[in-house]
């Protein structure tokens, strides 16, 4: 059963060598189950650490993370680790393959230490294939493009089938037309899959496809509004 996120008070101060930085200053958000919200803003609005937050990468220095009635926040490591598992997949803008691996292997990377109902194997190939990388099985990184070396990355967040899929900057080392492809394909995969969606830009046309656009500035969200169908 898919969930709903709620992020209900959160603060995040980072310290160091004597100075605080207040990455989050008391963010309230709702993300209904389903549904796809691009966040924007610029360089060290929050928005990165927000994601993280709600990943459950990071926690919080003040307030909740709340998955449903679950407060993700009062989780022992190894029960977030499993939650994480089991409900959230992560495409980054760096793609974190291993290159010593195949396409293949790099999607089947996050089941190899789990057991879980279904073929590993078979689930990661049918994954490569309804993104268009059928004939890229076998493929070292090395032999990939920048947007198949993404495609692979976007396989291995949904190989578990999560309720989320967290997407920071996923276009932003790659050109406008393979970002745009690379978009549409999460933009799909949430309507066939029915995963909620959470992407984190500095591409304003991109954001503008969402169903909802957050934007962020100096740790705050200063705006939420609902994007009009075309």
């Amino acid at each position: 059963m898919a969930i709903g996120v709620k992020v209900d008070g959160v603060s995040k101060v980072f310290k160091g060598e004597g100075v605080e930085t207040h990455a989050l200053l008391d963010v309230s958000a709702v993300f209904r189950k389903g549904e796809f919200v691009s966040v924007v803003g610029s360089s060290g609005s929050g928005k990165s650490t927000l994601l993280s937050m709600i990943g459950t990468l990071d926690q919080p220095t003040d307030g909740k993370i709340l998955f449903g009635a679950k407060d993700v926040t009062e989780f022992t490591q190894k029960e977030m680790a499993d939650f994480r598992f089991d409900n959230i997949g992560f495409i980054f803008q760096q793609f974190h393959l291993i290159p010593t691996m195949t396409a293949v292997e790099n999607v089947m990377a996050p089941l190899f230490s789990r057991k879980v109902p279904y073929n590993k194997k078979e689930r990661a190939i049918e994954l490569l294939e309804s993104i268009g990388l059928g004939d890229k099985l076998h493929s070292l990184p090395s032999q990939l493009s920048g947007g198949q070396q993404q495609r692979v990355a976007i396989a291995r967040a949904l190989v578990h089938e999560p309720q989320w899929l967290l997407a920071d900057e996923p276009t932003g080392n790659l050109d406008t037309e393979t970002g745009e492809l690379i978009f549409h394909i999460i933009h799909s995969l949430n309507k066939e899959k029915g995963c909620g969606v959470i992407f984190v830009t500095h591409d304003t046309e991109l954001a503008e496809k969402a169903e909802r656009i957050i934007e962020m500035k100096d740790g705050r969200i200063v705006s939420d509004r609902v994007v009009e169908p075309i």
